[in-house]
């Protein structure tokens, strides 16, 4: 063994669930691996801990009662470690926390931006406030990092565009080896349709719902949409499949462990969503030649062309939705070709783990 040559910090106001692996905990799990092979010691904060899978591999100090940003603080104020690299995930940017940081540690702080912003942008006294949280904290954070190119964009609207030579996109990336790909033709009648998606009102599936009831009774007849995940908002979507007398085309799978096998089965993946920052089941799903029928918010459209690999239509719009499934269904519209070869040339995890790596200065 040699010399150890960075010890560093990461933060993530990020929930570890038992029942729950997404493509975030395969990064982590992925990056923790790499920076031990190049023999950096990590320090990971998260608001409490697990053993799900790799996590156990990890030297994971939880938040419990307190906030991480406490939490964190107070490690730096208890413990001798100097870092050199402190990496922040799902936390708030420009706030006087990075200014507390740099009171203990000479460190460079790296802020990695998850977060999606409201269609129509945030209020006027939200923007000022933003603002001037970047004129004032802006300066104790050396390099923003946004998910994608709309995130980037979003980082220096928000904050200022003075920020623009230290802020870069290092898109997120999933897992192409554990993913099954369709081999088989799509079908181009009657096309089966799955959704993954976190059930909150953000995810717009009231909207697909509602772009369903739109349909003929004969396009209905043969129409199977699955619905994977679960969330707040599972109860008022199941209120309105049943308002719109839509159970036989609608089936709440809930939460599945082994996604990555059970795209191969589908045909389309719909995602309606209002606000996205990265969509990792978007990615998935092309990784599993899998088209995906979207909206035009967040980084959707810096991976799906519309045509090529999938149709974008206007976000909320019910009655575009309902026409565009229409012309699916019946197979007047339809994607051929393979949508994998991209994932594994720009969005593969591999990929995502060897840039965040070149962060730490290597």
């Amino acid at each position: 063994m040699g010399e150890i040559r960075k010890h560093i910090a990461v933060i993530c106001d990020y929930e570890l669930l038992e029942d729950r692996v997404g493509g975030m905990d395969y990064f982590f799990w992925a990056f923790n691996k790499a920076c031990i092979e190049q023999q950096i010691t990590i320090d990971w904060f998260f608001p409490n801990t697990t053993s799900l899978g790799d996590y156990q591999e990890l030297h994971i100090i939880p938040a419990n009662d307190l906030s991480l940003e406490q939490k964190f603080i107070a490690h730096l104020q208890t413990q001798k470690a100097q870092y050199s690299h402190i990496i922040t995930h799902f936390i708030e940017l420009c706030t006087p926390f990075f200014a507390e940081i740099k009171k203990y540690q000479k460190a460079k702080i790296i802020a990695v931006d998850h977060n999606p912003r409201p269609l129509k942008g945030f209020p006027l006294k939200k923007r000022l406030k933003k603002k001037l949280k970047g004129v004032l904290y802006s300066k104790y954070i050396d390099l923003f990092i946004g998910v994608s190119d709309y995130t980037s964009q979003a980082i220096l609207h928000d904050f200022g565009s003075f920020i623009k030579t230290k802020t870069q996109t290092i898109y997120n990336g999933v897992l192409i080896d554990d993913i099954i790909p369709k081999t088989s033709e799509r079908t181009k009648i009657n096309p089966k349709f799955l959704v993954v998606s976190h059930l909150r009102e953000s995810k717009g599936i009231q909207d697909l719902i509602s772009a369903v009831g739109l349909l003929s009774e004969t396009m209905k007849a043969n129409l199977k949409i699955d619905i994977y995940g679960d969330g707040p908002y599972k109860s008022e979507l199941l209120h309105l499949v049943s308002d719109h007398h839509l159970e036989t085309n609608f089936n709440f799978k809930g939460s599945q462990s082994h996604l990555k096998s059970l795209y191969q089965h589908y045909d389309y993946l719909i995602q309606p969503t209002h606000m996205e920052c990265f969509s990792l089941s978007i990615l998935e799903s092309l990784a599993a030649n899998i088209p995906v029928i979207t909206t035009p918010v967040g980084g959707n459209t810096e991976v799906i062309t519309h045509n090529k690999n999938g149709f974008i239509f206007e976000t909320k719009n019910v009655k575009a939705l309902s026409e565009l499934l229409s012309e699916v269904i019946e197979g007047k519209q339809y994607i051929v070709g393979t949508t994998r070869p991209l994932i594994e040339s720009k969005f593969s995890m591999d990929m995502m783990v060897q840039n965040h790596m070149k962060l730490l200065d290597l």
